[in-house]
């Protein structure tokens, strides 16, 4: 499980599947991303967090694709939040933002993340890495 940054934080719902390193499965992921978040009643920001899964699954396929190792899609639901991580098995390709020229095809996914989410990051793990974000579940 993602720990919640607070101690206090319930949590409420939560999916966790693996994926094998294959293009079609960033759309396998964003699709049930998309319902899952409906269906746990934060369709304000399914949208969203449908894209957050595809940028980082994508970065997953392309960047942290080791042969025989799936990534994995890890989603959490509080009161607050929409948490999402997605891992991989290559820990030495840590992420980093970079400004893509306008003829670039590619490198906007990270910049996409930061306008989407309130906050993201990495994290090492014994082998690969997690990077996560968070969405702000909004209060009425």
């Amino acid at each position: 499980m993602i720990a919640p940054q607070d101690p206090a934080e319930v949590v409420l719902h939560e999916d966790l599947l693996d994926y094998t390193p294959f293009p079609k499965a960033v759309a396998l992921a964003r699709r049930r991303a998309v319902r899952l978040v409906g269906e746990w009643g934060y369709g304000e920001i399914a949208g969203d967090v449908g894209v957050l899964v595809s940028e980082l699954a994508t970065n997953a396929l392309v960047h942290g694709r080791v042969k025989g190792r799936l990534f994995r899609v890890h989603l959490v639901g509080t009161g607050r939040v929409v948490r999402v991580a997605v891992s991989d098995a290559r820990g030495e390709a840590l992420p980093s933002e970079c400004e893509p020229g306008e003829e670039d095809l590619g490198g906007r996914g990270l910049v996409i993340v930061r306008g989407l989410a309130a906050r993201w990051g990495v994290r090492e793990r014994e082998v690969g890495k997690t990077v996560w974000c968070e969405v702000d579940v909004r209060q009425e």
